[in-house]
C-alpha cells in the first residue's frame, strides 16, 4: 500500500483527507504562549480575531522529526510505501524534517521505500497535487506513477491571492518595511502568487477592488490558454468576500460550483486577511518554476 502524506498547510479539510485516505501531519500556531495544532484549529474562531493580531502576530512552527519518524516507522512496519508532499522548503523546514525522518527510518528498515517531494508552494497550490496522487493511488497507480503525477501537477497549479493590506507580510519578513509603508500609504494592493517556492508579485493596483478584478483576469487568461482541471477559492479572515466572489464571478466562469475554504492558519498569520484562488490547469503553466519540479524530489 502507498501512504500519501502531506502537511496541514496544504489546507485539505479533515473530511476530504479522510475520503482520499491522506495522512496529514500538523504544523503549529503559537499564540500568547499557547501552542495550537494547525490541523485541528477552529479556523472561523481564529480568523474572527485576525485583525486584532496585527500588533502581536502569532508565530508558527513545523512538525517535529519524531512525529514524522513515528508515522514513517509505522508505515515501514506495515510494509507500506510512502509518498510525501510538503510545503515549499523556501517557506518552512517541514520538507527537510520529513526527509531526515524518512532517511532515519530507512536506515532501520532497509526495505522501506519512499518518495519525498517539495511542492514549492502551500495551500491548495500544494493540495491539488496531493489530491491527484491520492486519486491515482486509489485507481491502482504504483509509487513511481503517483510521484510523476505530483511532479506534473505542480507545474499545472497556480495560487493567486490579494491581501487586504501589507501589514502581516511586512511583519513576517515577506516584504521590506519601507515597501509596506509606501504600499499602505498610497493604497497599493498587490496580486501575489508563488514562484520558485517563494511569494511573488504579479501585479500592483491602487485598490482592493481593482486587485480582485486583476486576479480574475489572470485566472481567466490561464483558463483560456491552459484549460482548467480544478479550482478552489481561498480566504483568510472574513469568508464573506470570498464566498461572494466565488458565487458571482468564479462559478459563472467555470460553469459549476467551487469550494470556498479557509487557508491554514499557519499561512494566514503570515499573510493577514486575503482572498485568493488556487487552481490546476490541464497543461503546464510557465510561471511556477524556472527549473523542473523533478529537482525537488528525493526517492529512496
Amino acid at each position: 500500500m502507498i501512504k500519501i502524506v502531506t502537511d496541514s498547510v496544504a489546507s485539505i479539510p479533515p473530511s476530504m483527507a479522510k475520503r482520499y485516505d491522506i495522512d496529514v501531519v500538523s504544523l503549529y500556531v503559537n499564540r500568547d504562549g499557547v501552542e495550537y495544532e494547525d490541523a485541528t484549529m477552529d479556523h472561523e474562531a481564529f480568523y474572527s480575531e485576525i485583525h486584532e493580531m496585527a500588533d502581536n502576530i502569532p508565530t508558527s512552527s513545523q512538525p517535529s522529526q519524531a512525529a514524522f519518524e513515528g508515522l514513517f516507522e509505522r508505515a515501514a512496519e506495515a510494509g507500506d510505501e510512502v509518498l510525501g508532499v510538503f510545503i515549499s522548503s523556501d517557506m518552512s523546514g517541514t520538507y527537510e524534517g520529513a526527509l531526515r525522518a524518512a532517511r532515519a527510518v530507512k536506515a532501520r528498515n532497509i526495505d522501506f521505500t519512499y518518495v519525498m517531494i517539495d511542492s514549492t508552494s502551500n495551500s491548495f497550490d500544494e493540495g491539488w497535487p496531493v489530491i491527484d496522487a491520492a486519486e491515482a493511488r486509489n485507481s491502482g497507480s504504483d509509487l513511481a506513477e503517483c510521484a510523476a503525477i505530483v511532479l506534473e501537477a505542480i507545474e499545472r497549479c497556480r495560487f493567486l491571492f490579494v491581501p487586504e493590506s501589507l501589514t502581516f507580510l511586512q511583519k513576517g519578513g515577506r516584504i521590506g518595511g519601507a515597501a509596506a509603508l509606501l504600499g499602505n500609504l498610497i493604497k497599493l494592493v498587490p496580486v501575489l502568487s508563488v514562484a520558485d517556492g517563494q511569494a511573488d508579485t504579479v501585479a500592483k493596483v491602487r485598490s482592493s477592488k481593482k486587485a480582485i478584478e486583476r486576479m480574475t483576469e489572470l485566472f481567466k487568461a490561464d483558463v483560456r490558454e491552459y484549460g482548467l482541471a480544478h479550482a478552489m477559492v481561498h480566504y483568510i479572515g472574513d469568508p464573506t468576500p470570498a464566498r461572494q466572489w466565488a458565487r458571482e464571478v468564479i462559478e459563472p466562469l467555470v460553469g459549476h460550483a467551487v469550494d470556498v475554504l479557509p487557508v491554514s492558519p499557519v499561512i494566514g498569520l503570515h499573510v493577514g486577511p486575503a482572498v485568493g484562488i488556487a487552481y490546476e490547469t490541464l497543461k503546464a503553466m510557465p510561471y511556477k518554476l524556472s527549473q523542473p519540479a523533478s529537482l525537488r524530489m528525493v526517492a529512496s
